[in-house]
């Protein structure tokens, strides 16, 4: 058998110089497609606006997902490969323009994300006490931008809005206690505030039914298993005939292989006892927000509608009510993409048009040197790892380009000089090493694992100090 013959490689002695808009798993999986093929000589630069790299497995991973956050030693490696570059600091749309970056790079890919939640539009929504889950992921994940004021925990009991892996996450976090989140690298003042959390009930609602919730089955169980709080489902709701799943009515016809193994674990923890656990996680299906009711600007209950699925498969409420007692809900019912600044934007479907990850233009044609990847490309879908086969695709489209952007370009100006005309500072890969070291000092010195996370801006400055 004999072995393929690689494509030849072009022999430019300038390579193809590429920005990559964003340092989460999408952006450096697009670095790493880039060097690791042999047919073009690249060049790739990888700009966040925070001195910090990794994206959502720093800021979105729940920080008892110690596992899952391992990847980051991979996407480690693809950030110290001698091709590519970390540019943190810099922002797109603020410190530089589209323009900006056609003066110095042949392409550029956008890769940042869908980074805010859906709303609900239920009355009461913006009442004090209803909030994204995003925005509590990002303070107990230790994002700068979230101050530690903004969460207090003082409510007895929080509705979360959801069945999703986000919304598990929260649901464990809030339900664990601060022995158990000690190891993991939440932030000293945030794992305070853990501490001092005076939340003892837990309701997770879910629109659907068991067998249409999107979580995951390693989710589920890391839910079921915690050890200081009682998960508690209704058998009721869990009275679906196994056999009959995968056929039958809407409720039972098309289900997967995961929400069979979602339905098993329900079902056998539905039929144990419940214990005598300080907190509690209740499951509720069935169940959409009708209002979040409010007393003195604050969230003092939500009213629940209970659902049901009509012949055809679409929810539909059955005019039954509900009212919980909650003084916190948190909305976890998917992302969105935020629109760039001089980039083409789908506002329905929330992301940027593309057609194999080339950005197209109202007209739908391409628009020349701009490519996406991640989620907003593709919308908030899939795991950290779908996101390396999504690169390359892009990857893929983009060197096939590559004679055309190299056409009709004159001399690029390195990023260097089009920062200094602005006066803007940047921070690089050593400046992130000094942070990263910085965590392991503070991990070491509160004997509280690998890594404590620094809090707040003011605390990344004195790290970084004049560098």
């Amino acid at each position: 058998m004999t072995s393929p013959v690689p494509e030849p490689r072009e022999t430019e002695s300038v390579p193809l110089r590429v920005a990559v808009i964003g340092s989460g798993p999408a952006g450096i999986y697009t670095a790493d497609a880039l060097t690791r093929q042999q047919r073009v000589p690249v060049a790739v630069d990888v700009l966040d606006r925070l001195p910090t790299p990794y994206g959502l497995v720093r800021y979105g991973v729940a920080p008892d997902h110690t596992k899952i956050k391992g990847v980051a030693r991979a996407l480690r490696a693809v950030l110290e490969h001698p091709d590519v570059r970390f540019v943190g600091g810099v922002e797109y749309g603020r410190d530089l323009t589209r323009q900006d970056l056609e003066r110095s790079y042949h392409a550029v890919v956008y890769a940042t994300g869908a980074s805010v939640d859906r709303r609900m539009h239920v009355p009461g929504e913006d009442l004090a006490g209803s909030v994204a889950a995003t925005d509590f992921v990002n303070w107990y994940c230790g994002h700068p931008d979230s101050e530690l004021e903004r969460f207090v925990l003082d409510a007895q009991e929080v509705a979360i809005v959801g069945a999703g892996n986000v919304a598990l996450d929260v649901a464990r976090i809030l339900a664990k206690t601060a022995d158990e989140l000690h190891h993991t690298d939440i932030p000293q003042p945030v794992l305070d505030v853990l501490a001092a959390s005076r939340v003892r009930t837990v309701h997770l609602l879910a629109r659907r039914g068991p067998l249409q919730a999107k979580f995951t089955a390693p989710e589920l169980r890391d839910l079921l298993g915690l050890p200081g709080a009682d998960v508690v489902i209704d058998p009721a709701q869990m009275d679906i005939d196994p056999t009959a799943v995968g056929g039958g009515g809407a409720e039972t016809a098309q289900v997967s292989r995961a929400a069979r193994t979602n339905l098993r674990l329900l079902r056998e923890h539905a039929d144990r006892p419940t214990g005598e656990a300080p907190r509690s996680v209740r499951l509720h299906f069935w169940s959409r927000p009708d209002e979040i009711v409010g007393e003195d600007g604050r969230v003092r209950a939500v009213r629940v509608e209970h659902t049901r699925l009509d012949a055809d498969g679409r929810l539909q409420g059955t005019g039954e009510t509900t009212e919980l007692p909650v003084g916190m809900v948190l909305r976890s019912v998917g992302y969105a993409g935020v629109p760039l600044p001089q980039v083409p934007f789908d506002e329905h479907a929330m992301t940027v048009p593309q057609e194999d990850g080339r950005v197209l233009d109202a007209e739908g044609r391409p628009v020349t040197g701009s490519y996406v990847a991640g989620w907003i490309k593709r919308g908030a879908t899939g795991v950290i790892g779908t996101n390396k086969s999504d690169a390359a695709a892009t990857v893929r489209t983009l060197l096939q380009d590559a004679p055309a952007l190299r056409e009709g370009q004159g001399d690029l100006v390195p990023l260097e000089e089009v920062l200094d005309e602005r006066g803007l500072a940047h921070s690089g890969y050593e400046d992130w090493l000094r942070i990263d070291t910085a965590e392991a000092r503070q991990a070491a010195d509160l004997e509280r694992g690998e890594r404590v996370k620094l809090h707040g801006w003011e605390a990344y400055r004195r790290v970084l100090g004049d560098s």
